[in-house]
């Protein structure tokens, strides 16, 4: 077991105070910081602080694949870390964006390769060959798009902004079945003539001003968002794509499930992030950098999905908030310390024998491996190998520890 320094990407939607007060740095920054990377990824890997010297986890991983991801790991994914944690930061929405299924990232890496794309190219869509599904768990207030709203909801919201242009784009939407209306709608929108674009999108950004200043509360947030987004993005697509998304607003400790195919944006807040160890992404908009309209339509799946459906659902184990998703590549959870489990030691509950990520969001905790003993403070992590488990912890105040590990 080590202490683990992430590795900070700096994009423009990121924030210049989260990340830095996050983990115990002087803050603002000279650039806004987006994620904070902790993992295995050869885009960016993590690095282990190993007495006076630092190891990237990448190099450790490819060194010791037995030691550090165990047999059954190493059985199911190869020689290779199957997660990556992220600390995610936005102070500005992101891109509108999905990620593929693995067959489609399969396809579309060989294709991109057999076209000679270079992998650090911007115009590069599949960057490996693994899917992307991810969980975002809330540390604070989260705003976030995902997932296409139910039809009915959304020719309501439409309605609501007393706009004749919109029309005709309602009945197209309602006009058949639920995902044949998105997809047209979508596909009408995202691929319209710019001088169609400069004409909708200020109509829509005037009836949503209507609609705030009549005092409405039902699509407030809706309304705001896509004034929000047309401030930011003028002319683009993605401003009328909002109308079709659920739009979400997550409360400490809750969080969403994005499976191949779900189309979102995130929108504001810090959250905790795991997600297959892919950066494969389509985008559709809200972005200066590159958008591929017709591999992202190839990829999006436009079944409609309520806020429920967008929940994984939790279940507490002892101290662990568990995180149920379908993805294999990662288990997400909580250990919660508190109240009676103050000063003294717990065990861990041990999912199973492969390696651990582990960050602690709240308070401080003492983390106890076969090997070593470290104190993690709120914003630092470690890294736990597989042949280092199980773990106890020992708490003097109230702490949170957020774990990832590869799922059962």
């Amino acid at each position: 077991m080590e202490l683990l320094r992430g590795a900070i990407r700096t994009y423009a939607w990121g924030s210049r105070t989260a990340i830095a007060e996050f983990t115990g740095r002087t803050s603002p920054t000279a650039h806004p910081e987006a994620e904070l990377w902790l993992g295995a990824h050869p885009g960016d890997p993590a690095w282990l602080e190993t007495g006076t010297s630092e190891t990237s986890l990448l190099d450790a991983v490819r060194a010791d694949p037995e030691g550090q991801l165990g047999s059954a790991v190493r059985a199911r994914f190869g020689d290779v870390l199957p997660f990556l944690v992220k600390v995610l930061a936005a102070d500005e929405p992101l891109s509108l964006q999905a990620h593929p299924s693995a067959e489609q990232a399969i396809e579309g890496y060989q294709r991109e390769d057999r076209l000679g794309v270079p992998l650090n190219s911007p115009i590069r869509n599949y960057r490996d060959r693994s899917h992307k599904p991810e969980i975002l768990v809330a540390l604070g207030e989260f705003e976030a798009l995902a997932g296409f709203r139910p039809v009915a909801r959304s020719a309501e919201l439409m309605r609501s902004l007393a706009l004749s242009e919109l029309d005709p784009y309602i009945a197209l939407l309602s006009g058949q079945s639920d995902a044949d209306g998105l997809r047209a709608l979508f596909t009408t929108w995202i691929t319209a003539p710019q001088p169609d674009l400069d004409a909708l999108i200020p109509a829509v950004l005037e009836g949503a001003v209507g609609y705030v200043r009549s005092g409405a509360t039902e699509f407030a947030a809706e309304a705001k968002t896509v004034l929000e987004l047309g401030e930011r993005y003028p002319g683009d697509a993605g401003v009328l794509a909002a109308l079709l998304l659920n739009r979400i607003t997550l409360r400490a400790g809750e969080a969403i499930f994005l499976p191949a195919g779900n189309l979102h944006s995130y929108l504001h807040g810090v959250g905790m992030e795991v997600m297959a160890n892919s950066d494969n992404v389509l985008r559709g908009g809200l972005t200066p950098k590159h958008v591929d309209v017709p591999e992202l339509l190839r990829v999006l799946d436009f079944t409609p999905a309520d806020h429920a459906t967008l929940h994984p659902p939790t279940r507490r184990d002892g101290i662990e908030l568990v995180y149920d998703t379908p993805a294999q590549e990662f288990a997400t959870s909580v250990l919660m310390l508190d109240s009676e489990r103050l000063g003294r030691e717990i065990d861990a509950p041990a999912r199973h024998d492969g390696p651990q990520i582990l960050v602690c969001t709240e308070g401080a905790v003492v983390v106890c491996a076969k090997s070593d003993v470290v104190t993690l403070h709120k914003g630092s992590s470690a890294w736990v190998a597989a042949d280092d488990g199980p773990i106890r912890l020992r708490a003097d105040q109230p702490t949170k520890l957020f774990r990832a590990t590869v799922g059962l």
